[in-house]
């Protein structure tokens, strides 16, 4: 076994886990744990400001289920709406860990996101993607107001809660029940339905694909300098209708 990757029953992962069960449960307050739970029990041992956890399935918008302050709120409106940075990178792929987004490399690999997020107030990012196996269910983004990376044993703790995360998502779909694997099911507490909803819309409207919806959406709200759920709640609305390209929406 890899020493760097030990297995579940190893005895330094299995107390790490029982110590980081615990201050998720305080986190609670003896109530019933839920996602938000373990997102402040990760912004608490990895030492960043604030953090936030998004569902990403196959055929769906991103959506967010929690964040723990308004900063890390419109960094999530910031990645929705430009569809860039490194929590969209984490969602196919492995940890992107971003201690300085002011530097070069940054702003080249996310020429939108890595300023906009600076403005917002994140010197640095660190998304986890929420994995079980090969089913995708979205991301722990962690924020810090000032550049600085994660030490060894806050990203240890981190991953570990990213972990439980997983774990409380997957029993809330299995008492809600979930039909197909594009769809997260109700009362999950997404934040933003509004925008599934207007892809749904917007897919009617123009005879195209999800994706394909989602990207017209985004070109919309990125091009009048608005934030991607107001676009969506003026489509769900019928404030605002897309139709081909040169009409009004387009």
């Amino acid at each position: 076994m890899d020493k760097g990757n030990p297995g579940r029953g190893d005895p330094m992962t299995v107390d790490r886990r029982l110590r980081l069960w615990a201050v998720v449960v305080d986190a609670a307050r003896g109530g019933a744990v839920a996602v938000d739970h373990v997102c402040v029990a990760a912004v608490s041992v990895a030492g960043v400001d604030s953090g936030a956890v998004a569902v990403v399935l196959d055929a769906t918008p991103r959506e967010l289920v929690c964040a723990t302050d308004r900063t890390a709120l419109e960094l999530e409106d910031l990645t929705l709406t430009l569809g860039e940075g490194p929590c969209v990178d984490a969602t196919g792929g492995g940890p992107v860990l971003v201690a300085d987004l002011t530097v070069p490399e940054c702003r080249n690999r996310w020429p939108v996101f890595a300023p906009a997020a600076v403005l917002a107030g994140a010197g640095a990012v660190f998304a986890l993607p929420l994995r079980v196996g090969g089913i995708r269910l979205g991301v722990l983004d962690l924020y810090r107001a000032c550049a600085g990376d994660l030490g060894t044993e806050q990203l240890a703790d981190a991953l570990v809660l990213a972990d439980t995360a997983c774990a409380v998502l997957l029993d809330d779909a299995t008492r809600h029940g979930v039909v197909r694997d594009d769809q997260w099911p109700e009362g999950t507490g997404l934040h933003h339905p509004e925008v599934h909803q207007a892809t749904g819309m917007i897919t009617v409207q123009l005879g195209v694909s999800a994706a394909v919806a989602l990207i017209r959406l985004r070109a919309y709200a990125y091009s009048q300098d608005r934030r991607l759920r107001d676009v969506a709640a003026d489509v769900v609305a019928r404030r605002l209708r897309f139709g081909p390209a040169g009409t009004p929406g387009d």
